[in-house]
């Protein structure tokens, strides 16, 4: 923006981020906020929506990260089972915290863990009947939590921001 150029008044609608944008032109006018319209809400939903999927995963007793090792296992299909490794490369995470999951979803019964008859040292993990009903239950209420989040958009809105997405995600390594 120029320098000389005043900062327009945040539009009728505006929310939390369009007044912090504003605040940004007025104390900064030779910087340019505008990155903050996406990264900045883009930020702010992460973390509301954090909080209300995390609503059904806790009504489980379930971490949002044991959520997701269950739900890994659940979707891998009969007999739903997989190494630590392909647990890991799943869900994006350390060794240690995928061991950390697992052995807190063990104590609870939810999977069990035994030898790889190919390696000594590797384990399956696999889930247990109680830990595919836990999940089954969960991954239902949790698709219906996600459909209900998203009901203010249209389905054409749904899909243009899918790839509005999934667009940012292949571009976002390279920048």
């Amino acid at each position: 923006m120029p320098q000389d150029a005043e900062p327009s008044a945040p539009p009728p609608d505006a929310d939390p981020v369009d007044l912090i944008v504003g605040q940004w032109l007025r104390e900064r006018p030779d910087l340019d906020p505008g990155p903050v319209h996406v990264i900045g809400r883009i930020t702010r939903l992460h973390w509301a929506l954090d909080d209300l999927l995390s609503q059904v995963f806790e009504r489980y007793g379930l971490s949002r990260g044991e959520f997701d090792m269950l739900a890994t296992l659940r979707r891998s299909g009969a007999p739903f089972e997989l190494t630590a490794g392909e647990l890991r490369g799943s869900a994006m995470v350390t060794s240690g915290a995928v061991t950390k999951r697992v052995d807190r979803l063990e104590r609870a019964g939810l999977v069990s863990r035994r030898a790889a008859e190919d390696d000594a040292r590797g384990r399956l993990i696999r889930l247990t009947d109680r830990g595919r009903e836990l999940i089954e239950a969960a991954v239902e209420e949790h698709f219906h939590n996600e459909t209900r989040l998203l009901a203010g958009l249209t389905a054409e809105e749904r899909s243009a921001l899918t790839e509005l997405l999934r667009k940012l995600g292949r571009t976002l390594p390279d920048a």
